[in-house]
């Protein structure tokens, strides 16, 4: 196996694991911090498998997460962010429709933020619609590691859509 491709995927795993620490945090700005580690992370990961679209996905991600981190609630920062990373994503990709996928998931996830804030279901339905798209493009990038992670979002977050909807009926 490629040398850059072991490196993407344990840079991914370390991802995680911020993630993961992200979920102990006990205060937003602590959550988002240990986020913007694990989107660093993930960006380097997405340089080593050459997946340049996601690379400049993470750095919008690294931005918003600053802007939240500073409390600013501004509406064109948002969509400033929005469009950069359309614009950054499209201009950075490098792998044709593929990388075409990074920009649409993060693309329908933060638009679906901005539309239901309110509404958690549709927030993990649109989350479930990203992890799928990351599934596609992380196996075409050759990380498996993302790809497990991704897989694990989806069968995570469609049981809990499954109990919420047993709930409703």
């Amino acid at each position: 196996m490629d040398e850059a491709i072991i490196l993407g995927n344990l840079f991914t795993f370390f991802g995680m694991v911020f993630n993961a620490l992200s979920s102990t945090r006990k205060t937003p700005r602590g959550v988002l911090w240990m986020q913007n580690g694990a989107q660093g992370v993930y960006l380097i990961s997405a340089v080593f498998l050459k997946g340049y679209s996601a690379a400049a996905q993470n750095v919008v991600s690294i931005l918003r997460n600053l802007v939240a981190i500073r409390n600013i609630k501004n509406k064109a920062i948002e969509w400033t962010l929005v469009v950069l990373g359309v614009v950054l994503g499209v201009a950075c990709n490098n792998r044709g429709w593929i990388g075409l996928l990074p920009v649409v998931g993060n693309l329908q996830y933060t638009l679906a933020i901005f539309r239901f804030k309110n509404d958690e279901r549709k927030i993990k339905i649109f989350f479930w619609i990203g992890a799928a798209v990351f599934v596609v493009f992380n196996f075409a990038i050759d990380n498996y590691v993302g790809v497990a992670a991704d897989l694990s979002v989806m069968i995570t977050t469609g049981i809990a859509l499954f109990k919420t909807r047993k709930k409703r009926a």
